[in-house]
């Protein structure tokens, strides 16, 4: 795993001394993602500037030194991932009469990109990855980001000077990056927790999307292409569904077998984060069995029972037989991670997960360099509980007829009570919504769409405007309730939240974290399931149960599914109290939210008639971020 960044001076008003100087301040800000070394290049000519930091994993030699020349000297490129596949290309282009030097993947990546062209090269990758490549010959920068977003790769434009990294602070030693905020974004970010989309928190900076190759030309053209589509995976797979379970969750087990064991491949110390949840234990069982020694697994628990799991990790680990490491954090400990958060990751991010996911990265890289992680059987296998809850509702509110619908927009207390107190009993108190039920359900009657009707049930919204119209421009095709809302969490969830949240993590202490579930091979695998294979007896990830249950008895696993939670309503009245009300009180908040209803709702969490804690929280990790970057 590495980190790259890199600008385009396209009126070259700074001198090549300039740029070489600036480059090298510029990875400076992200050495943590690659310690082991560093590089840089510049074509003097056209004022393109790459800067590469490495985190030697595979081939650690002087010969996986970026950034790395084809063979040609046609092509330079600055990579951060890991391919997967890299024996079967190499031997391919082997057969075209090109010799290798290294056992590098990014060697791999260069030659295969100049042999068949960016596009074909990427839809042969197996892996992970965001790469920037300079074509010396037609002077075109390609900017290529993986399929599901696993790996971070931000572009814009600041001027007449475009920039392009894996965190945005790497661009802040430019004395042309002038950050200022995207207020456009922030409707989205308080309503869902995470900056949602395209457009990042900074003006004029963007992600690019994944899948997609972006490709700028000496004339400022800019254009984007797609490699690979997950609306089109999922079009497909829904037109093209298994039909015998039995034979599915074998073929399902085999591929999942073929998923770990390539990432299995490293030349230093290897593990994975075991929680003793279905999917993180489905993982190690995988690579126990395809190991001859044990497993290194890492758990972390907590000196608060109510929201330790670390004695299922454990037994699981056990019964699987690996090398287990257990962490019990404190509360102060994990209160410490708190105001570093807004350096790790360089937009708001208020996924209060984040704090044990960096707790469990840290106590691994005590031990090895690269971790596998269970992070995306939910999204694929329909774990979350929210799916359930949202086909009853939408089940119940597709009665309802449409004409009534507008009401509970333009008039929602002539919603009746009867109606609200159905909604509100099919909340339970274990699911992770702290806003009031009844607002909520209000808002869900009056959605005009499934996809309005999904965004409004996990909206999070301090102001309370919980009909989430507007806030994005997903492009989803026609899909059955459980499928639209797996497949919005895919788009927006999994790539801005939970990837965003693991890649932050891992990278601030130098550690490689690898998700054998996202293999676009499994993802693409997952479309083609029958809802019949995913959800049972009101339970999801029915297939990955099946396939558990040949590595770990039942009785193990099988228990109310808790997430990686910490007791942050509790702390919110408590240790943090001071912390948060310096930041809630500030004047100049104002201007972003209304602050009037959000004192409000502190005072109701403080009082204890509501837990308002995730609506709160985006609002502190929206302050803190501020104050890292000084707005």
């Amino acid at each position: 795993m590495c980190g790259i960044t890199g600008f385009w001076d396209f009126k070259q008003e700074l001198s090549p001394l300039e740029r070489e100087q600036i480059i090298h301040k510029m990875h400076q800000q992200i050495e943590k993602r690659g310690p082991d070394s560093f590089g840089v290049w510049q074509d003097e000519s056209k004022g393109i500037v790459l800067g590469h930091r490495r985190l030697a994993i595979v081939d650690l030699s002087e010969l996986g030194h970026q950034p790395m020349f084809s063979k040609s000297g046609r092509m330079v490129i600055i990579y951060n991932g890991e391919i997967f596949n890299t024996d079967e290309l190499r031997t391919e282009l082997e057969t075209t009469g090109l010799r290798f030097k290294s056992y590098s993947d990014t060697e791999v990546i260069v030659e295969a990109c100049e042999h068949w062209g960016v596009k074909k090269a990427a839809q042969k990758f197996i892996g992970m990855f965001a790469f920037a490549l300079w074509d010396l010959k037609d002077k075109q920068l390609y900017l290529v980001r993986d399929r599901i977003g696993i790996k971070p790769l931000y572009w814009g434009w600041q001027g007449d000077t475009f920039f392009f990294g894996s965190q945005i602070k790497s661009f802040t030693p430019h004395p042309h990056f002038k950050p200022s905020i995207n207020e456009n974004v922030l409707k989205g970010y308080f309503a869902f927790a995470y900056i949602r989309g395209e457009p990042s928190i900074f003006q004029d900076i963007e992600r690019l999307k994944p899948g997609t190759i972006l490709c700028l030309d000496s004339q400022k053209n800019l254009t984007h292409e797609t490699f690979w589509s997950l609306e089109q995976v999922a079009e497909e797979g829904t037109r093209n569904q298994f039909s015998n379970p039995i034979e599915t969750t074998e073929r399902l087990h085999e591929l999942l077998k073929d998923s770990v064991k390539r990432r299995l491949v490293s030349d230093v110390p290897l593990g994975a984060f075991l929680s003793g949840g279905i999917d993180s234990s489905l993982v190690v069982g995988l690579m126990q069995s395809l190991s001859s020694r044990p497993t290194k697994t890492f758990s972390i628990g907590f000196d608060f029972d109510e929201f330790n799991e670390a004695p299922y990790a454990a037994a699981i680990a056990q019964h699987l037989g690996s090398d287990h490491t257990e962490l019990i954090v404190t509360e102060k400990e994990c209160l410490d991670i708190i105001p570093m958060l807004a350096d790790c990751y360089d937009e708001p991010m208020a996924d209060s997960s984040q704090i044990p996911t960096y707790a469990v990265s840290k106590l691994a890289r005590q031990h090895v360099t690269v971790s596998l992680s269970g992070d995306g059987g939910d999204e694929l296998f329909a774990g979350y509980d929210r799916y359930l809850i949202g086909q009853r509702l939408w089940t119940l509110f597709d009665k309802v007829p449409h004409i009534l619908k507008p009401l509970a927009r333009q008039a929602p207390n002539l919603i009746p009570t009867s109606i609200l107190q159905v909604i509100s009993r099919n909340f339970s108190s274990n699911v992770n919504f702290s806003i009031d039920k009844i607002e909520r359900g209000k808002a869900l009657l009056g959605a005009k769409d499934l996809k309005e009707f999904y965004n409004s049930l996990i909206n999070v919204s301090i102001n309370g405007n919980y009909l989430a119209r507007g806030l994005d421009d997903i492009k989803a095709p026609n899909l059955e309730t459980i499928p639209m809302m797996q497949f919005i969490d895919e788009m927006t969830y999994l790539p801005e939240d939970i990837l965003a949240k693991v890649d932050r993590a891992s990278m601030a202490v130098s550690l490689e974290a690898r998700v054998p579930l996202l293999d676009h091979r499994v993802i693409e695998f997952s479309w083609r399931l029958p809802e019949s294979m995913k959800v049972q007896d009101g339970k999801g990830k029915w297939i990955l149960r099946q396939l558990l249950k040949k590595y770990v008895p039942a009785n193990l696993f099988e228990r109310p599914k808790k997430g990686f939670s910490i007791p942050l309503n509790l702390w919110l009245r408590g240790p943090l109290k001071a912390w948060a009300e310096d930041l809630l009180y500030d004047p100049t908040l104002n201007h972003y939210v209304n602050q009037k209803v959000l004192l409000k709702k502190w005072q109701e969490h403080q009082e204890g008639h509501h837990n308002w804690h995730y609506s709160l929280w985006p609002v502190l990790m929206f302050q803190l971020w501020r104050q890292r970057w000084g707005f």
